[in-house]
């Protein structure tokens, strides 16, 4: 078995708890692996004034003692912060007569791009509210906790991962593929949209500031790049275990992405098979290993030992500014969707997000494929498996 976790909450409610189950007794673990991931989710330029609002950290609650994981499940909360403000409209208790104008900000007028009018149709909400609380992007701080937990344990294993922005609004970054992971950690951490190519870096910007000054919202394509992973981690024997299928779905599902790709991804379609393939070599020092990494890593859906390399395209924010026409689902007549605040562009952000869902389903394989009750095991079978692959 290996590893899974629940999220629970709603984005104006007291708290969004996530349990993780699966994670091997032993394993080094403090609250702050986890802040650190927390607080970069809530860096990047075009964020609204919910970032300001909330400073994200997260508490654990169950399942750690002393610095090390148990073996039991995990439980992490993060408070919410406005929820003072939210006590009445957001409240557990059930009204009493009399009580029913506390019901404020229901919300009968469905928003273009959002889960609003499909949720309402599936769970018979015709107060919104019960809908959007819970679809809100702001669910993705606590899958980020649970992928902070992930990405603690490959970094032990010695898998590196890293998200980074390289297309904001049609703006296009380029970035050498040979840097090295560390480099460019550090050098997208420091940049406003989360970019290594410091000449775009401003148009980026640019793009981001004209969409707001218009009450618009642009979109793009972030990478996550991972190194370490040992070959033939995944496998080709069933659909649903393949490692490269498991990692598109966890980004497709993060909010507003629309598209993914792994290694030269859609380009592959307008190229001969000569220029999309990886040949094959061997070394004494390393064993096998491909020439080129145009297929991103991955090989009948099995890590091939080389570096990871997964995009997703992220639409831009569907709550505009600049209103959209919809239908007021209690009185059918239209409206224009006008908002009281967004994000102009959350491309930055998401990209923190899409690193930390690949390094939860990356640890899952790990967990899935190798003795993982014990850290130390793991970690042991996981070097016989290393040299076993390069010995082969």
């Amino acid at each position: 078995m290996g590893m899974r976790y629940l999220t629970a909450g709603e984005s104006h409610g007291p708290q969004l708890t996530t349990i993780l189950e699966g994670l091997p007794a032993g394993m080094p673990l403090e609250a702050s692996d986890i802040n650190n991931e927390l607080a970069r989710r809530q860096k990047g330029y075009g964020r609204g004034r919910r970032m300001q609002i909330e400073k994200d950290t997260a508490e654990i609650v169950s399942g750690v003692r002393h610095g090390q994981t148990l073996g039991s499940p995990i439980a992490l909360v993060v408070k919410n912060n406005d929820w003072k403000h939210w006590t009445k409209i957001m409240g557990i208790e059930a009204l009493v007569e009399g009580q029913e104008d506390e019901i404020k900000r229901k919300v009968t007028r469905a928003r273009p791009g959002h889960a609003d009018l499909n949720g309402a149709i599936k769970y018979g909400h015709h107060d919104m509210r019960n809908v959007l609380e819970r679809s809100s992007a702001r669910e993705t701080t606590v899958r980020v906790a649970a992928g902070a937990v992930a990405k603690k344990l490959l970094s032990l294993l010695g898998v590196e991962i890293v998200g980074h922005v390289v297309e904001i609004g049609g703006v296009k970054a380029s970035v050498d593929p040979n840097l090295a992971i560390e480099t460019l950690k550090e050098v997208t951490e420091l940049s406003p949209v989360r970019v290594a190519d410091s000449k775009v870096e401003q148009a980026m910007m640019s793009a981001i500031d004209e969409a707001k000054q218009n009450g618009d919202s642009i979109g793009g394509v972030v990478e996550v790049i991972a190194t370490g992973m040992p070959a033939g981690i995944g496998s080709y024997v069933h659909y649903d275990r393949k490692l490269d299928g498991k990692l598109a779905a966890a980004i497709m599902s993060i909010n507003a992405f629309k598209g993914v790709e792994i290694g030269i991804g859609f380009e592959a379609a307008s190229l001969p098979g000569s220029q999309v393939h990886d040949e094959i070599g061997w070394d004494k020092e390393v064993g096998f290993y491909r020439k080129t990494n145009r297929l991103g890593g991955f090989e009948g859906g099995m890590t091939t030992g080389m570096p990871l390399v997964v995009r997703g395209v992220m639409k831009p924010i569907p709550t505009l500014y600049k209103p959209l026409m919809s239908v007021d689902i209690e009185t059918k007549e239209a409206f224009a969707a006008s908002v009281e605040r967004s994000d102009s562009c959350a491309v930055p952000a998401a990209a923190v997000v899409a690193e930390h869902v690949v390094a939860w389903e990356l640890a899952n394989a790990l967990i899935e494929q190798f003795n993982s009750d014990r850290f130390d095991t793991l970690v042991d079978e996981i070097n016989r498996h290393r040299e076993y692959a390069r010995e082969f």
